[in-house]
Protein backbone atom coordinates (compact mmCIF):
# COMPACT_ATOMS: atom_id res chain seq x y z
CA UNK A 1 0.00 0.00 0.00
CA UNK A 2 1.28 3.41 -0.76
CA UNK A 3 2.02 5.72 2.55
CA UNK A 4 0.04 9.02 2.27
CA UNK A 5 0.43 11.96 4.75
CA UNK A 6 -3.12 11.80 5.56
CA UNK A 7 -2.34 8.63 7.57
CA UNK A 8 -1.06 10.41 10.17
CA UNK A 9 -3.61 13.06 10.27
CA UNK A 10 -6.40 10.03 10.54
CA UNK A 11 -3.87 8.57 13.63
CA UNK A 12 -3.90 11.95 15.41
CA UNK A 13 -7.31 12.13 15.36
CA UNK A 14 -7.76 8.64 16.43
CA UNK A 15 -6.16 9.81 20.09
CA UNK A 16 -8.33 12.51 20.19
CA UNK A 17 -10.69 11.98 23.23
CA UNK A 18 -13.41 13.80 21.13
CA UNK A 19 -13.53 13.60 17.46
CA UNK A 20 -15.82 15.23 15.43
CA UNK A 21 -16.47 13.64 12.12
CA UNK A 22 -14.06 14.27 8.75
CA UNK A 23 -14.64 15.56 5.55
CA UNK A 24 -12.22 14.14 3.32
CA UNK A 25 -11.65 16.29 0.51
CA UNK A 26 -9.88 16.30 -2.79
CA UNK A 27 -9.95 15.40 -6.80
CA UNK A 28 -10.97 12.60 -8.06
CA UNK A 29 -9.13 9.21 -7.10
CA UNK A 30 -6.23 10.97 -5.40
CA UNK A 31 -6.72 8.10 -3.02
CA UNK A 32 -9.57 9.30 -0.55
CA UNK A 33 -11.31 6.01 -0.45
CA UNK A 34 -8.19 4.18 0.05
CA UNK A 35 -6.80 5.50 2.44
CA UNK A 36 -9.65 5.34 4.84
CA UNK A 37 -10.09 1.86 4.19
CA UNK A 38 -6.42 0.82 5.20
CA UNK A 39 -6.90 3.36 8.46
CA UNK A 40 -9.99 1.32 9.55
CA UNK A 41 -8.35 -1.80 9.11
CA UNK A 42 -5.87 -0.73 11.77
CA UNK A 43 -7.99 0.77 14.29
CA UNK A 44 -11.94 -0.43 14.35
CA UNK A 45 -12.97 -3.62 15.58
CA UNK A 46 -16.17 -3.32 12.80
CA UNK A 47 -16.38 -0.47 9.97
CA UNK A 48 -19.18 0.29 7.83
CA UNK A 49 -18.76 2.18 4.39
CA UNK A 50 -21.48 3.41 2.53
CA UNK A 51 -21.09 4.61 -1.01
CA UNK A 52 -23.66 6.55 -2.42
CA UNK A 53 -23.00 5.93 -5.90
CA UNK A 54 -22.73 2.45 -5.81
CA UNK A 55 -25.26 1.93 -3.36
CA UNK A 56 -28.21 4.61 -4.26
CA UNK A 57 -30.30 2.88 -1.47
CA UNK A 58 -28.78 4.13 1.48
CA UNK A 59 -29.81 7.62 -0.05
CA UNK A 60 -32.44 7.96 1.66
CA UNK A 61 -31.42 6.45 5.19
CA UNK A 62 -32.23 9.99 6.83
CA UNK A 63 -36.10 10.68 5.52
CA UNK A 64 -36.68 9.92 9.42
CA UNK A 65 -34.58 12.55 11.14
CA UNK A 66 -31.16 12.55 12.11
CA UNK A 67 -31.27 10.51 15.63
CA UNK A 68 -28.25 8.41 14.91
CA UNK A 69 -29.93 5.55 16.63
CA UNK A 70 -32.77 5.87 13.86
CA UNK A 71 -30.28 6.10 10.64
CA UNK A 72 -28.38 3.17 12.29
CA UNK A 73 -31.72 1.63 12.00
CA UNK A 74 -31.88 2.62 8.41
CA UNK A 75 -28.84 1.14 7.48
CA UNK A 76 -29.23 -2.01 9.06
CA UNK A 77 -32.63 -2.15 7.41
CA UNK A 78 -30.44 -1.97 4.08
CA UNK A 79 -27.59 -4.05 5.19
CA UNK A 80 -28.36 -6.12 8.08
CA UNK A 81 -24.71 -7.52 7.91
CA UNK A 82 -23.23 -4.29 9.39
CA UNK A 83 -22.74 -4.46 12.98
CA UNK A 84 -22.48 -1.36 14.87
CA UNK A 85 -20.18 -1.67 18.06
CA UNK A 86 -20.13 1.53 20.25
CA UNK A 87 -16.58 3.10 20.46
CA UNK A 88 -15.13 0.27 18.25
CA UNK A 89 -16.80 1.14 15.00
CA UNK A 90 -15.85 3.61 12.21
CA UNK A 91 -19.02 4.41 9.74
CA UNK A 92 -17.71 5.64 6.16
CA UNK A 93 -20.05 7.70 4.30
CA UNK A 94 -18.46 7.70 0.88
CA UNK A 95 -19.41 9.72 -2.41
CA UNK A 96 -21.05 12.25 -0.47
CA UNK A 97 -21.98 14.10 -2.99
CA UNK A 98 -24.43 11.85 -3.88
CA UNK A 99 -26.35 12.24 -0.89
CA UNK A 100 -25.84 16.39 0.85
CA UNK A 101 -28.22 15.34 3.48
CA UNK A 102 -25.41 13.00 5.51
CA UNK A 103 -23.81 16.07 5.95
CA UNK A 104 -26.86 17.16 8.30
CA UNK A 105 -26.38 13.81 10.01
CA UNK A 106 -22.91 14.93 11.52
CA UNK A 107 -24.18 17.10 14.13
CA UNK A 108 -25.55 14.23 15.02
CA UNK A 109 -23.04 11.96 15.57
CA UNK A 110 -20.65 14.57 16.71
CA UNK A 111 -22.81 14.75 19.70
CA UNK A 112 -23.83 11.28 20.24
CA UNK A 113 -20.46 10.41 20.55
CA UNK A 114 -20.51 6.53 20.10
CA UNK A 115 -19.00 6.01 16.38
CA UNK A 116 -16.41 7.78 14.50
CA UNK A 117 -17.68 8.94 10.93
CA UNK A 118 -15.59 9.88 8.46
CA UNK A 119 -17.01 11.78 5.11
CA UNK A 120 -15.47 11.66 1.27
CA UNK A 121 -16.41 12.77 -2.29
CA UNK A 122 -15.18 14.51 -5.19
CA UNK A 123 -15.20 18.42 -4.95
CA UNK A 124 -16.70 17.87 -8.56
CA UNK A 125 -19.77 17.17 -7.39
CA UNK A 126 -20.05 18.83 -3.67
CA UNK A 127 -21.86 21.47 -3.41
CA UNK A 128 -19.69 22.86 -0.37
CA UNK A 129 -20.95 25.66 0.53
CA UNK A 130 -24.53 24.16 1.26
CA UNK A 131 -22.73 21.56 3.33
CA UNK A 132 -21.24 23.95 5.03
CA UNK A 133 -24.16 25.65 6.53
CA UNK A 134 -25.79 22.90 7.74
CA UNK A 135 -22.42 21.40 9.70
CA UNK A 136 -20.45 24.34 10.54
CA UNK A 137 -18.57 23.48 13.97
CA UNK A 138 -19.36 19.84 13.99
CA UNK A 139 -16.81 18.24 11.76
CA UNK A 140 -12.88 18.50 10.39
CA UNK A 141 -12.00 19.19 7.06
CA UNK A 142 -9.08 17.17 5.39
CA UNK A 143 -7.84 18.54 1.79
CA UNK A 144 -6.30 15.62 0.03
CA UNK A 145 -4.23 15.97 -3.14
CA UNK A 146 -2.00 13.74 -5.32
CA UNK A 147 0.51 12.22 -4.07
CA UNK A 148 3.56 15.18 -3.36
CA UNK A 149 6.99 14.80 -3.92
CA UNK A 150 7.88 13.14 -0.08
CA UNK A 151 4.92 10.90 -0.80
CA UNK A 152 6.21 9.56 -4.30
CA UNK A 153 10.04 9.32 -2.53
CA UNK A 154 7.78 7.00 0.42
CA UNK A 155 6.54 5.14 -2.68
CA UNK A 156 10.15 4.25 -3.83
CA UNK A 157 11.80 3.16 -0.83
CA UNK A 158 12.58 5.99 0.72
CA UNK A 159 11.88 7.80 4.18
CA UNK A 160 11.81 10.87 6.84
CA UNK A 161 15.63 10.18 6.86
CA UNK A 162 16.29 11.84 3.12
CA UNK A 163 13.52 14.23 3.78
CA UNK A 164 15.44 15.37 6.95
CA UNK A 165 18.65 15.60 4.82
CA UNK A 166 17.10 17.54 2.02
CA UNK A 167 15.85 20.07 4.43
CA UNK A 168 19.70 19.72 5.90
CA UNK A 169 21.63 21.02 2.76
CA UNK A 170 18.87 23.73 2.15
CA UNK A 171 19.20 25.31 5.33
CA UNK A 172 22.48 25.09 5.65
CA UNK A 173 23.40 25.45 1.95
CA UNK A 174 25.53 22.78 1.49
CA UNK A 175 26.05 21.88 -1.89
CA UNK A 176 24.75 18.34 -3.08
CA UNK A 177 27.46 16.10 -4.89
CA UNK A 178 27.00 15.53 -8.47
CA UNK A 179 25.99 12.01 -8.09
CA UNK A 180 23.35 13.09 -5.60
CA UNK A 181 21.93 16.09 -8.04
CA UNK A 182 21.57 13.50 -11.19
CA UNK A 183 20.09 11.04 -8.47
CA UNK A 184 17.84 13.63 -7.12
CA UNK A 185 16.94 15.08 -10.77
CA UNK A 186 16.13 11.92 -12.10
CA UNK A 187 13.99 11.08 -9.35
CA UNK A 188 12.09 14.69 -9.85
CA UNK A 189 11.82 14.02 -13.43
CA UNK A 190 10.38 10.73 -13.36
CA UNK A 191 7.75 12.01 -10.46
CA UNK A 192 6.97 15.23 -13.39
CA UNK A 193 5.89 12.54 -16.27
CA UNK A 194 4.14 10.52 -13.57
CA UNK A 195 2.57 12.76 -11.52
CA UNK A 196 1.05 11.81 -7.81
CA UNK A 197 -2.10 9.85 -8.75
CA UNK A 198 -2.10 7.00 -6.88
CA UNK A 199 -2.80 4.05 -9.58
CA UNK A 200 -0.11 5.61 -11.85
CA UNK A 201 2.15 5.90 -8.97
CA UNK A 202 1.13 2.09 -8.12
CA UNK A 203 2.23 1.11 -11.78
CA UNK A 204 5.35 2.92 -12.35
CA UNK A 205 6.75 1.67 -8.74
CA UNK A 206 5.72 -1.87 -9.72
CA UNK A 207 7.21 -2.15 -13.31
CA UNK A 208 10.11 0.81 -13.17
CA UNK A 209 8.88 1.97 -16.51
CA UNK A 210 6.34 4.33 -17.77
CA UNK A 211 4.99 1.64 -19.91
CA UNK A 212 1.50 1.68 -18.87
CA UNK A 213 1.37 5.35 -17.49
CA UNK A 214 0.46 7.47 -20.35
CA UNK A 215 -2.85 5.20 -20.54
CA UNK A 216 -3.78 5.50 -17.20
CA UNK A 217 -3.20 9.52 -16.98
CA UNK A 218 -5.01 9.82 -20.11
CA UNK A 219 -7.74 7.49 -18.80
CA UNK A 220 -7.94 9.87 -16.14
CA UNK A 221 -8.59 12.98 -17.75
CA UNK A 222 -11.64 11.45 -19.82
CA UNK A 223 -12.71 10.02 -16.66
CA UNK A 224 -12.14 14.05 -15.00
CA UNK A 225 -14.17 15.58 -18.73
CA UNK A 226 -16.92 12.68 -17.91
CA UNK A 227 -17.51 14.03 -14.15
CA UNK A 228 -17.58 17.46 -15.87
CA UNK A 229 -20.54 16.27 -18.06
CA UNK A 230 -22.32 14.57 -14.82
CA UNK A 231 -22.04 17.28 -12.07
CA UNK A 232 -21.19 20.82 -13.95
CA UNK A 233 -25.18 21.64 -12.81
CA UNK A 234 -25.96 24.92 -13.05
CA UNK A 235 -22.68 25.85 -15.79
CA UNK A 236 -22.80 24.95 -19.43
CA UNK A 237 -21.10 22.07 -19.34
CA UNK A 238 -19.43 22.75 -22.42
CA UNK A 239 -17.62 25.93 -22.28
CA UNK A 240 -16.33 24.16 -18.90
CA UNK A 241 -15.31 21.09 -21.16
CA UNK A 242 -13.63 24.06 -23.40
CA UNK A 243 -11.84 25.47 -20.84
CA UNK A 244 -10.53 22.58 -19.24
CA UNK A 245 -9.29 21.28 -22.56
CA UNK A 246 -7.19 24.53 -23.39
CA UNK A 247 -5.08 24.77 -20.44
CA UNK A 248 -2.15 22.89 -22.40
CA UNK A 249 -2.78 25.50 -24.96
CA UNK A 250 -2.39 28.63 -23.17
CA UNK A 251 0.51 27.34 -20.74
CA UNK A 252 2.50 27.00 -24.19
CA UNK A 253 2.23 30.42 -24.61
CA UNK A 254 5.16 32.91 -23.68
CA UNK A 255 3.23 34.47 -20.73
CA UNK A 256 0.59 31.48 -19.95
CA UNK A 257 -2.43 33.95 -19.40
CA UNK A 258 -5.72 32.22 -19.69
CA UNK A 259 -7.63 34.24 -21.88
CA UNK A 260 -11.13 33.43 -22.05
CA UNK A 261 -11.68 35.36 -25.77
CA UNK A 262 -9.28 32.65 -27.34
CA UNK A 263 -11.47 29.85 -25.82
CA UNK A 264 -13.74 30.04 -29.18
CA UNK A 265 -14.81 32.50 -31.76
CA UNK A 266 -17.02 35.14 -30.11
CA UNK A 267 -16.65 34.05 -26.41
CA UNK A 268 -16.90 36.63 -23.85
CA UNK A 269 -15.68 36.73 -20.05
CA UNK A 270 -19.64 37.61 -19.05
CA UNK A 271 -20.26 34.14 -20.68
CA UNK A 272 -17.99 31.99 -18.97
CA UNK A 273 -18.26 33.35 -15.28
CA UNK A 274 -18.15 30.63 -12.79
CA UNK A 275 -16.46 28.45 -15.07
CA UNK A 276 -12.94 28.68 -14.00
CA UNK A 277 -14.02 28.90 -10.08
CA UNK A 278 -16.06 25.59 -10.62
CA UNK A 279 -12.73 24.13 -12.31
CA UNK A 280 -10.26 25.60 -9.10
CA UNK A 281 -13.40 24.21 -6.72
CA UNK A 282 -13.32 20.61 -8.21
CA UNK A 283 -10.02 20.53 -7.32
CA UNK A 284 -8.25 19.64 -10.93
CA UNK A 285 -6.74 22.72 -12.04
CA UNK A 286 -5.10 25.20 -9.69
CA UNK A 287 -5.72 29.02 -10.30
CA UNK A 288 -3.03 31.61 -10.01
CA UNK A 289 -3.67 35.29 -10.09
CA UNK A 290 -2.36 38.27 -11.17
CA UNK A 291 -1.23 40.72 -8.32
CA UNK A 292 -2.63 44.44 -8.33
CA UNK A 293 0.36 45.22 -6.30
CA UNK A 294 3.25 43.76 -5.03
CA UNK A 295 3.12 44.19 -1.49
CA UNK A 296 1.98 42.48 1.31
CA UNK A 297 -0.86 41.33 2.05
CA UNK A 298 -1.20 38.80 -0.85
CA UNK A 299 -4.94 37.76 -0.36
CA UNK A 300 -7.40 40.10 -1.52
CA UNK A 301 -4.82 42.35 -3.35
CA UNK A 302 -5.59 40.76 -7.02
CA UNK A 303 -7.23 40.85 -10.57
CA UNK A 304 -9.90 37.65 -9.90
CA UNK A 305 -9.87 38.09 -14.06
CA UNK A 306 -6.50 37.85 -14.54
CA UNK A 307 -5.10 34.73 -14.37
CA UNK A 308 -3.13 31.36 -15.27
CA UNK A 309 -4.69 27.76 -14.94
CA UNK A 310 -2.50 24.57 -13.93
CA UNK A 311 -3.20 21.13 -14.03
CA UNK A 312 -3.30 20.42 -10.61
CA UNK A 313 -1.40 16.73 -11.28
CA UNK A 314 2.08 17.46 -13.54
CA UNK A 315 1.56 14.51 -14.75
CA UNK A 316 -1.95 14.76 -16.00
CA UNK A 317 -0.36 18.17 -17.93
CA UNK A 318 2.17 15.59 -19.88
CA UNK A 319 0.08 12.90 -20.52
CA UNK A 320 -2.64 15.81 -22.41
CA UNK A 321 0.02 16.85 -24.81
CA UNK A 322 0.42 15.53 -28.42
CA UNK A 323 2.41 12.66 -29.16
CA UNK A 324 5.46 14.42 -30.51
CA UNK A 325 6.15 16.17 -27.40
CA UNK A 326 5.15 12.96 -25.53
CA UNK A 327 8.16 11.39 -27.17
CA UNK A 328 10.43 14.51 -26.78
CA UNK A 329 9.90 14.58 -22.71
CA UNK A 330 10.06 10.74 -22.75
CA UNK A 331 12.25 9.81 -25.27
CA UNK A 332 14.99 12.95 -25.27
CA UNK A 333 14.10 13.80 -21.55
CA UNK A 334 13.45 17.40 -22.68
CA UNK A 335 11.56 18.37 -19.93
CA UNK A 336 12.66 22.35 -20.33
CA UNK A 337 10.43 22.15 -23.63
CA UNK A 338 7.06 23.64 -23.79
CA UNK A 339 8.03 27.18 -23.06
CA UNK A 340 9.15 25.69 -19.34
CA UNK A 341 5.21 25.25 -18.93
CA UNK A 342 5.94 22.31 -17.19
CA UNK A 343 8.43 23.09 -14.73
CA UNK A 344 6.28 26.10 -13.99
CA UNK A 345 3.27 23.83 -13.67
CA UNK A 346 5.08 21.41 -11.21
CA UNK A 347 6.41 24.08 -8.63
CA UNK A 348 2.55 25.69 -8.91
CA UNK A 349 1.66 22.12 -7.85
CA UNK A 350 4.05 22.03 -5.30
CA UNK A 351 2.97 25.52 -3.51
CA UNK A 352 -0.41 24.22 -3.46
CA UNK A 353 0.22 21.16 -1.69
CA UNK A 354 1.96 23.18 1.04
CA UNK A 355 -1.74 25.47 1.09
CA UNK A 356 0.15 27.85 -0.54
CA UNK A 357 -2.09 30.71 -2.58
CA UNK A 358 -0.98 31.04 -6.44
CA UNK A 359 0.30 34.96 -7.42
CA UNK A 360 2.30 36.11 -10.20
CA UNK A 361 3.10 39.21 -11.25
CA UNK A 362 3.63 41.40 -14.08
CA UNK A 363 3.55 45.41 -15.08
CA UNK A 364 2.14 46.77 -17.73
CA UNK A 365 5.27 46.83 -19.66
CA UNK A 366 6.52 43.51 -19.16
CA UNK A 367 9.62 44.29 -17.73
CA UNK A 368 8.93 43.35 -13.87
CA UNK A 369 7.58 39.52 -14.34
CA UNK A 370 7.32 37.14 -11.50
CA UNK A 371 6.18 33.20 -11.55
CA UNK A 372 5.05 33.20 -8.06
CA UNK A 373 5.00 34.80 -4.65
CA UNK A 374 5.08 33.61 -1.05
CA UNK A 375 5.37 34.89 2.58
CA UNK A 376 7.54 34.33 5.66
CA UNK A 377 6.37 36.02 8.74
CA UNK A 378 7.64 39.75 7.64
CA UNK A 379 8.57 39.19 4.31
CA UNK A 380 6.90 39.26 0.54
CA UNK A 381 9.23 36.44 -1.05
CA UNK A 382 9.28 36.26 -4.91
CA UNK A 383 9.99 32.94 -6.27
CA UNK A 384 11.24 32.40 -10.01
CA UNK A 385 10.94 29.43 -11.56
CA UNK A 386 13.82 28.80 -14.45
CA UNK A 387 14.16 26.13 -17.28
CA UNK A 388 17.12 27.52 -18.25
CA UNK A 389 19.90 29.11 -16.60
CA UNK A 390 19.49 32.42 -17.90
CA UNK A 391 20.03 35.48 -15.87
CA UNK A 392 17.33 36.81 -13.50
CA UNK A 393 16.45 40.67 -14.12
CA UNK A 394 13.10 40.67 -12.72
CA UNK A 395 14.08 39.16 -9.50
CA UNK A 396 17.45 41.49 -9.23
CA UNK A 397 15.19 44.31 -10.23
CA UNK A 398 12.45 43.39 -7.29
CA UNK A 399 14.65 43.21 -4.37
CA UNK A 400 16.83 45.77 -5.07
CA UNK A 401 14.29 48.50 -5.79
CA UNK A 402 12.83 50.94 -3.21
CA UNK A 403 9.31 50.28 -4.99
CA UNK A 404 9.26 47.07 -3.18
CA UNK A 405 9.93 47.53 0.64
CA UNK A 406 7.98 44.05 1.79
CA UNK A 407 10.79 42.36 -0.53
CA UNK A 408 13.98 41.50 0.89
CA UNK A 409 15.06 38.55 -0.83
CA UNK A 410 13.46 36.09 -3.58
CA UNK A 411 14.14 32.07 -4.56
CA UNK A 412 15.15 30.97 -7.45
CA UNK A 413 14.18 27.41 -8.20
CA UNK A 414 16.35 26.01 -11.25
CA UNK A 415 18.08 22.80 -12.24
CA UNK A 416 21.50 23.78 -10.10
CA UNK A 417 22.63 23.27 -6.96
CA UNK A 418 22.34 24.91 -3.67
CA UNK A 419 23.19 28.62 -3.18
CA UNK A 420 22.69 32.21 -1.80
CA UNK A 421 24.81 35.70 -3.02
CA UNK A 422 22.99 37.76 -0.37
CA UNK A 423 19.93 37.98 -1.97
CA UNK A 424 18.90 35.27 -3.44
CA UNK A 425 18.34 31.71 -2.35
CA UNK A 426 19.06 29.21 -5.17
CA UNK A 427 17.52 25.92 -4.63
CA UNK A 428 17.35 23.04 -7.24
CA UNK A 429 13.49 22.26 -7.94
CA UNK A 430 13.51 18.83 -5.92
CA UNK A 431 13.33 20.94 -2.78
CA UNK A 432 10.08 22.88 -3.74
CA UNK A 433 8.15 21.07 -1.44
CA UNK A 434 9.91 21.96 1.42
CA UNK A 435 9.98 25.21 0.60
CA UNK A 436 7.42 26.17 3.53
CA UNK A 437 9.95 23.94 6.25
CA UNK A 438 12.83 26.20 4.77
CA UNK A 439 11.21 29.59 5.11
CA UNK A 440 10.38 28.27 8.65
CA UNK A 441 13.78 26.96 10.06
CA UNK A 442 16.12 28.91 7.84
Amino acid sequence: MLRRKIDRYLDEWKRKERRLPIIVKGARQVGKSTSVRVFAERNYRSFVEINFVLQPAFTTIFENGYDVDEILKQISLRNPAFRFEPYHTLIFFDELQKCPDCATSLKSFALDGRYDVVCSGSLMGISYREIESVSVGFKEDFDMHSMDFEEFLWALGYDERLTDDLLFHAIQQKPFTNGEMQTLMSIFHDYMVVGGMPAVVSDFTANRNFGNTLRLQRQLLRDYEEDITKYAEGLDKGKILQAFRHIPVFLAKENKKFQISKIAHGARNREYVGVVDWLGEAGIVNVCYLLQSVELPLKGNYQPNNFKLYFHDTGLLIASLDDEAQDDLRLNQNYGTYKGAIYENVVAEMLRKQNYGLFFFRNEKSTVEMDFFVRDTSSLIPVEVKATDNATPSLNRLIESDSYPDISYGIKLCNKNVGFNGKIYTLPYFLTFLLRRFLREK
